[in-house]
């Protein structure tokens, strides 16, 4: 496949993801139960990883493990992140959720120097505070923290806080993947995090259950069926083009979210989210530049050519 193509799955990743968030800030200000929402997401997002897995006669890889508990633990924290995205998606407008939402990966270089002691200096930590500043931009109106901001009302405080909650999970569900892809195959983690997420949905479920309209259940059947799909494409879009190369394709996600927003819901970001958005991306870009860069450094040392030395 050419690195074309490949960009082009990822492309359509992005676009389903966006879809999907829209579809969710639907559900949810239909008043669905976020139990249920996941619940929805997480079973309907079964059916293309399992047809697509059954086809490529990956189904049996996919369900062997050697470390049950490592699924176990990144599908918790997917599904406390999932909720919490949710609960962002329904109190928020949606670009200014998408946008909050890119604080993860910042927060993933932190966790890698923490807990898996990566090393990460001067450069990325420098990345990192500016990027968490863009954050903080973006939040000022939802915490009430400007005077002339009226959009600092409680339910979208505890939306903007569910945001950066979701953010802080999504990091450390990266983290516990990097862990788990020392001996687990893509395929597996991907059907253990969809499987999890499933029975915890279907735990909860009975508890919250609302009987949807048919709209509302055809929104509820295409967020896990468009969330299962992005899946599958992002993991696609990886095996055929580096991941500094597909990682920036991320922030369409943005794009996206603001023409869907708008589109649908009449949403017009303000400029604390677009000053905001636009810090946090482009530190997230210099992270992905820095890291594309020490691993052709990695790559020229392995192959004994000299390399002078430079911060992190």
């Amino acid at each position: 496949m050419s690195l074309n193509a490949a960009i082009l799955i990822k492309v359509v990743s992005v676009l389903l993801f966006a879809v999907m968030s829209a579809l969710v800030r639907y559900v949810g200000e239909a008043g669905i139960p976020l139990g249920q929402v996941v619940f929805f997401r997480s079973l309907f997002a079964l059916i293309p990883v399992v047809l697509i897995f059954a086809a490529r006669r990956e189904l049996a890889s996919a369900v062997r493990t050697s470390r049950p508990l490592g699924h176990l633990g990144r599908g918790s924290i997917s599904v406390v992140g999932m909720f919490l995205n949710f609960a962002a998606l329904s109190r928020l407008p949606l670009v200014d959720a998408t946008a909050i939402s890119f604080a993860a990966p910042m927060i993933t270089v932190a966790l890698a120097a923490l807990v898996l002691s990566e090393r990460v200096r001067a450069y990325r930590w420098s990345a990192v505070a500016v990027g968490f500043c863009g954050v903080l931009v973006m939040l000022w109106p939802y915490l009430g923290l400007g005077r002339l901001v009226t959009a600092g009302s409680a339910e979208s405080s505890v939306g903007a806080l569910c945001a950066v909650g979701s953010a802080f999970t999504n990091a450390f569900a990266v983290i516990q993947t990097r862990r788990l892809t020392d001996s687990e195959t893509t395929s597996s983690i991907v059907f253990y995090f969809s499987l999890i997420c499933t029975i915890a949905g279907g735990i909860i479920v009975p508890f919250v259950w609302q009987t949807p309209t048919l709209p509302q259940l055809v929104a509820l059947i295409a967020v896990g069926v468009l969330g299962g799909m992005s899946h599958i494409l992002l993991t696609e879009s990886y095996r055929y083009a580096a991941a500094s190369i597909m990682a920036p394709f991320d922030y369409l996600t943005l794009l996206f979210a603001f023409v869907i927003g708008y589109a649908a819901f009449g949403e017009i970001p303000t400029v604390y989210a677009y000053v905001g958005a636009v810090v946090v991306v482009l530190s997230g870009l210099f992270v992905i530049w820095r890291e594309r860069q020490l691993a052709a450094r990695r790559q020229r040392l392995r192959s004994g050519t000299p390399d002078s030395p430079s911060d992190d």
